[in-house]
């Protein structure tokens, strides 16, 4: 893929970026902290509700599955090393919370390299990313309402 080097090289960045990719990794730790303080939800989805979140609507008004239920739960899982348990709950959210811990060191990496690490086109890469994830989503979607 064009947007990642095989290389070691990456985009080279300035000191505004390897600032807000600190906060970003900073951000990643906070949340992965929270989720080990939330113990999830053994119904598989509603672990969100424990932080005052109102119940999904879509799921309330419908009584189906919205696609990003059972997420918050995922991702308890993941940080408790249940991967089953994650990718039951919600497998977009498991794929999620991979990225997202590879992000962290990621984040380290290209800040003491001065240079996106393996990344040569940020945009492109973000949109891989995105597409993939939303894609993982709506399959695992039609999954659920269908089965």
């Amino acid at each position: 893929m064009p947007a990642f080097r095989a290389s070691s090289l990456g985009l080279p960045i300035g000191w505004k970026i390897r600032s807000l990719l600190i906060g970003w990794s900073l951000f990643l730790i906070a949340g992965f902290g929270v989720a080990i303080q939330t113990k999830p939800d053994p119904r598989g989805f509603g672990t969100h509700q424990r932080f005052g979140f109102a119940p999904c609507v879509i799921r309330d008004q419908l009584s189906i599955p919205c696609p990003s239920c059972g997420m918050t739960t995922s991702f308890s899982h993941f940080v408790r090393g249940q991967i089953r348990q994650s990718a039951q709950a919600n497998t977009a959210g498991l794929v999620l919370a991979l990225v997202c811990a590879v992000m962290i060191p990621w984040s380290w990496i290209s800040v003491y390299r001065k240079q996106l690490w393996l990344v040569s086109n940020p945009q492109t890469c973000l949109l891989w990313l995105l597409c993939g994830l939303i894609t993982i989503t709506l399959i695992e979607w039609v999954f659920r309402l269908t089965f």
